[in-house]
């Protein structure tokens, strides 16, 4: 008898507990909707009282450590914050939350150092090693680039690396890593707030690179995947003699993938030109130069294209709602 009421006692408080946290759980959705709604002084009521609920839920802590963020509460959101990221449970976001709130106060070096053990812990997380290039960018340190290198090597797919390295490339004068990287970023983030930035730096990247009628004379790359880049787009230097604008690009960069699956794809398989010969075995390829080059180029132009285009741009526009780019492990050359 004692047993059977040992269990039903168990039973009982194992019931009470699942609710309590679904309890929790619901006060922690009601604050983000307070969040987004910009009434933090309720979210941070709610997440108090959730916490109070459920003090080992880290998402809560950090929900209401972002809610002070937001308030610009800087020093309450890093008292809050620092217990999880000095202890053994701070997952990758939580130094990310903490690292914006080291800026926000302009701790540099603090936000450094917090980045650096971020990424001991994690050293295959593409954010951390985004947000320590970008740090160091701001820090006048030229080592920005290692860090978007490195999170583009061991997370491929994280877009944002793809960004600033994009940008980067394009700022020295690098336009071949410029163009690749920058290419890459548009198909996993097409709808960003990046994307017309993007647009024009790889309408322009491949005006540099045509800018001499043998590309190959003063590339200075000594990288093989970079060099057969540059090889196979140097076969259509007539074709850019007359300039470099959208339907040139279309053209050229339909040779170019014709030429590298002859003579590179078995050694460097990449999934961007994958997805380019995917384009164009399936009739869409002009549409995503036009999407790409297009907007940026003549906007009115484009905008003609489509009326005259409609089946072709209604097919490809499908197509890139409908899918997720993501690069492959293993398909880092640089």
């Amino acid at each position: 008898m004692k047993k059977s009421t040992s269990f039903f006692t168990s039973f009982l408080l194992l019931i009470s507990f699942h609710a309590f946290s679904q309890d929790a759980q619901q006060l922690q959705q009601a604050a983000k909707k307070y969040m987004l709604q910009g009434d933090f002084n309720n979210a941070v009521l709610v997440l108090n009282r959730a916490i109070s609920m459920n003090p080992n839920d880290i998402e809560m802590v950090k929900d209401l450590a972002f809610d002070y963020y937001l308030q610009k509460d800087y020093d309450r959101a890093l008292m809050t914050i620092k217990p999880i990221i000095d202890g053994d449970s701070a997952d990758d976001q939580s130094y990310q939350i903490a690292g914006d709130i080291y800026q926000a106060q302009n701790r540099l070096k603090d936000c450094e150092k917090l980045y650096k053990k971020g990424i001991e812990k994690f050293p295959e997380n593409g954010a951390l090693y985004n947000e320590l290039g970008q740090l160091l960018g701001i820090e006048g340190d030229e080592t920005d680039i290692k860090q978007w290198e490195k999170g583009i090597e061991v997370d491929p797919s994280y877009s944002k690396n793809y960004y600033n390295a994009s940008r980067y490339y394009s700022s020295i004068g690098d336009n071949v890593w410029s163009v690749i990287y920058g290419e890459i970023f548009l198909n996993m983030e097409p709808l960003s707030l990046y994307t017309p930035e993007l647009k024009g730096i790889l309408l322009e990247s491949y005006k540099k690179i045509f800018a001499d009628a043998d590309l190959t004379k003063k590339n200075k790359e000594k990288n093989k995947f970079a060099e057969a880049f540059i090889n196979c787009l140097n076969k259509e230097s007539n074709t850019a003699a007359m300039g470099i604008n959208t339907q040139s690009l279309t053209v050229i960069r339909t040779r170019f993938i014709s030429d590298w699956y002859k003579d590179y794809a078995a050694k460097f398989p990449f999934k961007l030109f994958d997805l380019q010969q995917q384009l164009i075995r399936e009739g869409m390829f002009d549409a995503y130069n036009q999407w790409i080059f297009g907007t940026v180029e003549n906007l009115n132009t484009y905008q003609d294209w489509i009326n005259t285009h409609s089946t072709e741009y209604a097919a490809f526009n499908h197509f890139q709602r409908s899918r997720i780019f993501k690069v492959p492990t293993g398909q880092y050359y640089h």
